[in-house]
């Protein structure tokens, strides 16, 4: 019986580092494979989602959500924690490294006293074997602290680089971004050449943002420090404007060519990032979500666009459907998933963007 203990401790403490070494250190594949990790975050954020899902919308709201993303992962370093200290007290309780009787509990304190290295000595192995096993239990608990303070920098390293471009967007956008305000802003101050370096900016942001998805599908939870800003509803405005620009301009501008090759090269990789990030969160497309632009924002649009003397062409619309088909199920389902919000294809009437305002009093000073 004593070997079964043993054998189901070194099985713990194995899954347990191989669990801990494929999420924090192996660079993965899109491919979604069974793992404690995945079934923690799946199981945690469901019962996060129907907690925020029922509260109104405002800051306690925004704060529940916000507080997922870190809550989750240290209970995740804690709960990996628990199960090697356990692993550890069930291999040596089948080898009764503390002699004839003493009851599990007391292992499972000197194995914990023995993993955090608290050393207070009040207890230790009468044979060799548990010696041994102490040493690398020890060595095991400074491994995962190393591990775990190289993983956090790293993360908010990828957290801070996402946030960047995302902060930028407000003053071209919109606060919350829309092609509509983005595309009429360059159209109006005779820009839209310079467009082509903010849509290869993106396509840069999409590619890393594709290589941290990918390694640490966590990020996709941490939400950006404005209310009305978020990855997925800047790059759904990004995919949006790409969309647009590809359906082409109706007067001959030298700039067109340039900026609808750019926006195809953008849109190949931000919809590479929302359909990676859709199967490895398991948010399948929805193809009967309502249509996101109606004819009348879709007049609007038009109207906008004419204004800025960017007017688009209307003989490829359903080439535009077919486009915005390729990206728009996935987003929603993200968002529907993550709780965000997409934005509009027009700024909303009165919208002010956050430079605008102030901290202290939210108000409106320009």
């Amino acid at each position: 019986m004593s070997y079964l203990w043993g054998i189901l401790g070194w099985a713990v403490v194995l899954a347990t580092l191989w669990d801990a070494f494929t999420t924090i250190v192996v660079p993965k594949t899109v491919e979604r494979g069974a793992s404690f990790s995945g079934a923690y975050y799946n199981f945690t954020w469901a019962l996060w989602h129907r907690i925020a899902g029922a509260l109104k919308d405002g800051p306690l709201r925004m704060s529940v959500l916000t507080s997922f993303a870190p809550i989750s992962m240290l209970l995740l370093f804690l709960l990996w924690a628990a199960s090697l200290a356990l692993g550890f007290a069930l291999i040596q309780f089948s080898h009764g490294s503390l002699g004839d009787g003493s009851p599990f509990t007391q292992y499972l304190y000197f194995s914990g006293e023995t993993f955090f290295t608290l050393g207070y000595g009040d207890m230790t192995p009468k044979h060799g074997i548990g010696q041994f096993i102490s040493v690398l239990e020890a060595g095991t608990g400074f491994a995962f602290l190393a591990l775990v303070i190289g993983y956090i920098p790293v993360l908010y390293g990828h957290f801070s680089t996402r946030e960047q471009l995302i902060v930028q967007l407000d003053s071209r956008a919109g606060s919350d971004p829309s092609v509509g305000q983005l595309l009429a802003k360059y159209g109006h101050s005779g820009a839209m050449e310079d467009l082509v370096a903010l849509l290869k900016d993106w396509e840069i942001w999409s590619a890393k943002q594709l290589e941290a998805y990918l390694s640490y599908p966590v990020l996709a939870f941490y939400r950006s420090q404005h209310d009305d800003q978020s990855w997925l509803c800047s790059l759904t405005c990004i995919l949006d404007t790409c969309a647009v620009i590809e359906m082409g301009f109706g007067d001959d501008h030298p700039w067109a060519k340039r900026l609808q090759f750019q926006a195809q090269a953008t849109f190949a990789m931000g919809r590479h990032v929302i359909v990676d990030l859709a199967y490895l969160l398991n948010a399948g497309p929805d193809f009967k979500a309502p249509s996101r632009l109606p004819d009348s924002t879709y007049d609007q649009l038009c109207k906008m666009l004419n204004d800025a003397g960017i007017g688009i062409q209307q003989g490829r619309i359903e080439a535009f459907r077919q486009r915005r088909a390729m990206y728009e199920p996935y987003c929603i389902s993200l968002a529907k998933d993550l709780l965000f919000t997409l934005p509009g294809w027009v700024p909303q009437p009165g919208a002010v963007e956050n430079w605008q305002l102030t901290a202290w009093d939210r108000a409106n000073h320009f």
